[in-house]
């Protein structure tokens, strides 16, 4: 009654070890077919939380499908330094263990403990002061080669054409000063000195590794020949743009950065990146992670836009002039 034929437990044996086979590609095929509700991403960053929630808005923008123009309804897991980088390493761990399925490191000290802490999740960067390459985070910046890809600058003489701007706004200046966060690395400081050897200038260097250092260096400038001050590329400068405007007008102090929200807030002149773009580039790469892209052989990106930002306000007040030349060659001049 209960008897089964030979061939009919043959059919049915197959049946079983197909559906075994199938059972055990289950947790691969769950994970690629995962819900958008349920994916996260780290965001792993040096600054603050009133610095950062702007950046959000835009990483979101840019994880946002275009085709669907909805809420991507990924959720973002920050970890944030609070100005102090030592904590990076540990808060890049915690992210690891949160199983995130890609981390957005901001700047090179976040890039690193990334770095350190996975070789399998995808790490998108956003890194302005890094040569890539150099640094071993990518083996080309057509294939990355390993967990790690991003938009980096890489373009050291980029800060030197700000001292050239700087120069052009100010063609008395004879000695500047150089605002540098040693968390960025050598690169930038380097070209700069180089260029400024170049042009005649004589520079200082002023160190910043926290936002009080940088209100400690303008006053330190008052005790100097220093005619103004070049704020090289740093999170920790981005992240300040009112209180080195302030200084700026306080000191009166003729000022030039890589970022433009810093002569939107009140400095002399900015000319660099849009830092909200990036952040928006950022999410679009992390969506493509995401959507599956292999971070491996997804190419590293550099900045699309680019702005220079005059305040002639701000040089009113410190007694300069800007050249014609300077303000016709302006993205956004501010009266």
């Amino acid at each position: 009654m209960f008897g089964r034929s030979t061939g009919d437990t043959g059919v049915k044996r197959r049946e079983f070890i197909t559906l075994l086979g199938g059972a055990a590609a289950w947790p691969l095929a769950a994970r690629a077919q995962q819900p958008a509700s349920s994916r996260k991403i780290g965001l792993l960053h040096p600054g603050e939380s009133t610095v950062v929630s702007t950046r959000i808005v835009a990483i979101r923008e840019g994880l946002n499908d275009p085709d669907n123009n909805r809420d991507s309804g990924i959720e973002i897991i920050m970890r944030l330094a609070d100005g102090d980088i030592s904590r990076l390493p540990a808060l890049a761990t915690d992210l690891v263990n949160n199983h995130v399925d890609a981390i957005v490191a901001a700047a090179p000290a976040a890039v690193q403990a990334a770095a350190h802490a996975t070789t399998s999740i995808p790490v998108i960067a956003i890194d302005l002061e890094s040569d890539p390459v150099a640094n071993g985070f990518v083996a080309s910046l057509a294939r990355p080669g390993r967990n790690i890809t991003g938009v980096f600058l890489d373009f050291p003489d980029f800060s030197a054409k700000c001292l050239q701007l700087l120069i052009e706004s100010v063609p008395t200046l004879s000695g500047i000063g150089l605002l540098w966060d040693p968390s960025t690395g050598t690169l930038q400081l380097k070209s700069v000195e180089a260029a400024a050897q170049g042009f005649g200038i004589t520079v200082q260097v002023f160190e910043a590794r926290r936002a009080a250092d940088i209100a400690e260096a303008f006053y330190t400038l008052d005790r100097s020949r220093i005619q103004g001050l070049l704020l090289l590329s740093s999170p920790l400068i981005a992240g300040n743009p009112q209180l080195v405007a302030d200084l700026t007008i306080r000191r009166n102090l003729p000022t030039i950065s890589l970022f433009p929200d810093i002569a939107r807030a009140g400095g002399l002149l900015g000319y660099g990146p849009d830092i909200q773009n990036l952040y928006r580039q950022i999410g679009v790469m992390a969506r493509k992670v995401l959507q599956g892209a292999k971070v491996t052989e997804l190419p590293v990106e550099r900045p699309t836009r680019f702005q220079l930002v005059a305040n002639l306000q701000t040089a009113r007040l410190i007694g300069i002039t800007l050249p014609p030349a300077i303000l016709l060659r302006a993205d956004e001049v501010i009266e």
